[in-house]
């Protein structure tokens, strides 16, 4: 018996003349060993380093213990390895994987992360400061509410620079995709509201990505009834700025649901030199106009009982908001289902089926894939913070968790069974790794089972993420990896 009372082996069923047992004497074990791997290979991209370096930070630094960058590390890889709300710390903070990612040894006495609560005090930019002045005359107030809207500013324009910096080529054009997702809410959230077409209460992030690779561009956290072009247009005029400081004539082409059709929008693209193709909400005009079309379709669909579609154009449409006439491209079809009438509004030339079915609905791949990553693989729906900037910065920080993650799969192209699985299969698959922790002086060994079935697969994801590396740093940035992690 052991000092709680409780025994200190089982003993289960029998296995022909073998009994099953378990004790408790196995020494240090880890489950997410595997992370190992892509804090590497994050760490010599420098991506969280970088990030921290930037961000405002008004805490006192008498009563700093935990730096920004261990912070920032900590909660992304939480992110990563599926602890998604603050309490998980408690489960992390003292587990050697955890500690080694942040460069701390599990030898070292009371050796130890973040808390939760350290966790959502840095949320919120919390400061003792001038704690003992009255509430008016502390201006580290006015310096914490500065930090907390800065930080959100900081990692959406740094989501931009990351993607310029890690882009082995220069492309010969960017897709923005834009989204609007709901963001359901269970508590007190400030800024939250009911929805009546998700008819939930939510709130109702932006989101920008690279139409290619998926990789985040942007993620604003807002309130749940706002409008989905809400601040569309200021988001893309950031993004196209950074953009062309790199590359000055690069295309830039915008792509974005019915939810982003609105004067300004066309207005910003036409005079930014932007091409664009957005959904277009039906009306009694286009309705009108497709009349014909329609009849056309459901005659020769009653004829052959084929699904079938035509497209029409209209070089002339201008509805009453509009400055002058837009190119709207209309799809109308009839199945067994029945009939169904899409419009777009583009200011792209060429043929309309090509645009339709070789450009706008490849949204269901980007950002409709991106989004449900987000939010089913790395948590981005979990905001249980009580105020609104404080949910902000944890949802910029999922879109952090998710770029790195699509830098690794950039950097696993070769490698299909990684390269195209989702972000919790990846997980299951490479970072969810049991290990055996032992260490010396001089080193920190994770020891995986030789029989484990993924060990071919680990080592050539390790392989293709040095190659990636190899051909994108140059001798001058590149960083060396930690020499206290070290895989067998």
């Amino acid at each position: 018996m052991d000092a709680t009372g409780c025994g200190s082996q089982l003993t289960f069923w029998k296995v022909g003349q073998q009994q099953v047992t378990v004790d408790f004497e196995g020494g240090q074990v880890v489950t997410d060993a595997g992370l190992l791997l892509l804090r590497d290979f994050e760490n010599r991209l420098g991506v969280i380093q970088q990030l921290a370096a930037r961000f405002p930070d008004p805490r006192s630094p008498k009563c700093v213990v935990h730096s920004v960058e261990a912070i920032l590390t900590q909660q992304v890889y939480q992110y990563l390895a599926g602890y998604f709300d603050a309490n998980d710390a408690q489960a992390v903070r003292r587990d050697p994987v955890f500690l080694a990612l942040n460069a701390h040894s599990p030898d070292q006495e009371l050796a130890s992360l973040a808390s939760g609560s350290t966790l959502s005090r840095f949320a919120y930019s919390f400061t003792r400061r001038e704690a003992e002045l009255p509430l008016q005359e502390r201006a580290v107030l006015l310096e914490q509410r500065d930090s907390q809207l800065e930080r959100i500013a900081v990692v959406n324009r740094y989501l931009v620079d990351l993607f310029v910096r890690t882009r082995q080529e220069r492309p010969a054009y960017v897709i923005l995709d834009l989204d609007a997702t709901d963001d359901p809410t269970h508590g007190q959230q400030l800024l939250t509201g009911f929805h009546g077409h998700y008819d939930q209460y939510q709130y109702l992030p932006l989101l920008v990505f690279d139409g290619q690779s998926g990789f985040p561009l942007a993620a604003w956290l807002r309130p749940g009834t706002v409008h989905a072009a809400c601040g569309a247009v200021q988001t893309l005029q950031e993004i196209v700025e950074q953009l062309r400081t790199t590359w000055p004539e690069l295309l830039i082409i915008v792509r974005g649901d019915g939810g982003f059709a609105i004067p300004a929008m066309y207005e910003f693209c036409e005079r930014e030199g932007l091409l664009f193709a957005i959904g277009m909400p039906t009306n009694a005009v286009l309705k009108r106009r497709t009349e014909e079309t329609l009849a056309q379709v459901v005659t020769e669909f009653e004829m052959s009982r084929e699904p079938l579609q035509k497209f029409q154009v209209f070089e002339d449409y201008q509805a009453d908001s509009w400055s002058h006439p837009r190119r709207i491209v209309a799809k109308v079809e009839v199945n067994a289902q029945g009939t169904n009438r899409r419009f777009m509004v583009t200011n792209m030339s060429g043929d309309p089926q090509g645009l339709y079915h070789g450009f706008y609905v490849q949204r269901g791949k980007v950002p409709e894939q991106p989004i449900g990553e987000l939010k089913n693989g790395l948590g981005a729906d979990r905001l249980s913070s009580h105020g609104f900037t404080a949910n902000s910065l944890k949802f910029c920080l999922h879109a952090l968790a998710y770029a790195i993650f699509v830098l690794h799969r950039e950097a696993t192209v070769s490698i299909p069974e990684v390269s195209r699985a989702s972000v919790a299969t990846v997980r299951n698959t490479l970072f969810k790794v049991g290990a055996l922790v032992k260490t010396s002086v001089r080193r920190i060994w994770f020891h995986i089972s030789a029989t484990w079935p993924n060990r071919e697969l680990f080592l050539r994801v390790q392989q293709a993420l040095d190659q990636f590396l190899a051909a994108l740093l140059t001798p001058r940035t590149a960083a060396v990896s930690a020499p206290l992690l070290l895989l067998k």
